[in-house]
């Protein structure tokens, strides 16, 4: 019998914690911008692209650093800055110019450009990207702070940009690819 009611009981609270979390349509709801960013293809990414149907037009490509992606058929399409749909998007008119008659395309992303960061962390350096990260999963993927580290800030050079930003890191700011984040020291 007491398995039972430890059962109800497990299912209750499991019950009652589903109702806790967020679905994902509340993140593109949110009030605060840095939460939500949609991934925007850049130089080293790769990206995988399915030409349904057509197996010689399928397959896994680079950026090159000229930010385009040269396929078969149909040669460079522009892909710096775009998103996965905006590529799939391109791929598809392309095909359509003369090539096929209703072409159907899919385009997913399979790694990502790094991030990098400095300063006060245990392992400072590059390391892979993954999307939604924030600057507290990054101090984490580096094994954490120093014990010198500054715990309310943070600096970040964004990857199109020249010059650093101060971020408070209490408000989960979310980085982006190719972003240098920098842990500053703490004076006392």
């Amino acid at each position: 019998m007491s398995g039972k009611m430890k059962f109800s009981t497990f299912m209750a609270l499991l019950a009652s914690m589903a109702f806790t979390l967020l679905p994902l349509s509340s993140l593109a709801q949110s009030s605060n911008p840095s939460q939500v960013y949609e991934y925007k293809l850049g130089s080293g990414d790769k990206v995988r692209v399915i030409v349904f149907g057509e197996e010689d037009l399928s397959g896994e490509f680079s950026v090159s650093g000229e930010g385009k992606v040269a396929l078969p058929l149909i040669g460079e399409i522009p892909a710096m800055g775009d998103t996965a749909t905006q590529l799939q998007d391109k791929i598809t008119e392309a095909l359509s110019n003369g090539y096929l008659k209703k072409p159907r395309v899919s385009v997913e992303i399979l790694s990502f450009r790094p991030f990098y960061i400095l300063g006060e962390v245990t392992k400072p350096g590059e390391y892979p990207y993954v999307n939604g990260m924030t600057i507290d999963r990054a101090v984490a993927t580096a094994s954490g702070y120093t014990y010198r580290a500054n715990h309310k800030k943070a600096y970040i050079k964004r990857a199109n940009s020249d010059r650093e930003e101060e971020v408070q890191l209490n408000q989960g700011v979310v980085i982006q690819p190719g972003d240098t984040i920098r842990i500053a020291e703490r004076y006392f």
